[in-house]
């Protein structure tokens, strides 16, 4: 995998969203895998800034979602579809029409996550799917020894996430739901770009064991690892655990101008 080690999280964001610019001038009508939470904001900001200023048309594009929490309406505030109304499809001017996501409030939540899994594959697969990391290694919702072969599927949040999580309810975790459906690492590992943003000191662990580690179920982002197309994006904090920081300056500060990331 490609590591790029970024002054700060606007450097990140700017860097990757011009990584989605540069795919949708190629692919008008790339489906982008979007990711919720803080870390991923600045990328979203930087996108609507170039989709405003003309310097890339977001007319044609579609965005899938990653995970949603079972039992939350559609339009609870904090349901994740209503989350990227307002942090991704407003700010771009993308309709819902073109927007894929599980139905969190199915009454048979194991056939939402087979008809997600299905939808994805018949909307051609994701082309880039933006990935954050928990403090345990995680992605999407794929909580530590999670199957590196799963699927979409329902799972349960460890206590330790609900009480990440709770800072969205106002710090009351007892609102923040027990269930979530969520892309499983199989699912994650078939888009055909994966880049994953990390920032702050309290990520660094997460970061060098996902690069530098084994190909462990213990820390899901591992999998990445077995990624033909996989991007690291993490500022200067999140790297403070990698060994081979240097090597991984070195390299990017040598590649060709044209290939991107």
């Amino acid at each position: 995998m490609e590591v790029v080690i970024v002054p700060d999280a606007q450097a990140g964001g700017e860097l990757i969203a011009e990584a989605m610019a540069q795919l949708l001038r190629r692919k008008p009508d790339a489906l982008l895998g979007v990711a919720t939470g803080s870390t991923p904001l600045p990328v979203y900001e930087a996108l609507a800034a170039k989709a405003r200023s003309g310097a890339v048309d977001v007319s044609r594009a579609r965005v899938a979602q990653l995970d949603e929490y079972v039992g939350l309406p559609a339009d609870h505030p904090e349901s994740y579809r209503s989350v990227l109304r307002r942090e991704v499809l407003e700010p771009l001017g993308i309709g819902m029409d073109a927007f894929l996501g599980p139905d969190g409030t199915a009454e048979d939540v194991q056939a939402a996550c087979a008809a997600y899994d299905r939808a994805l594959t018949e909307a051609g697969g994701v082309d880039l799917q933006l990935l954050g990391i928990g403090t345990d290694g995680h992605i999407g919702f794929n909580e530590p020894c999670s199957s590196l072969a799963s699927r979409t599927r329902i799972k349960t949040l460890t206590e330790q996430t609900r009480i990440d999580n709770a800072r969205f309810f106002d710090g009351d975790i007892a609102q923040v739901p027990h269930h979530v459906i969520t892309q499983g690492i199989g699912t994650i590992l078939e888009a055909r770009h994966l880049v994953l943003l990390a920032t702050g000191e309290g990520k660094a662990d997460a970061v060098a064991a996902t690069v530098e580690g084994p190909v462990a179920a213990v820390c899901p982002a591992s999998a990445l690892q077995l990624h033909p197309h996989a991007t690291v994006v993490v500022d200067e904090a999140a790297a403070s655990k990698l060994k081979l920081a240097d090597y991984f300056r070195h390299t990017y500060a040598n590649k060709p101008d044209w290939q991107g990331i």
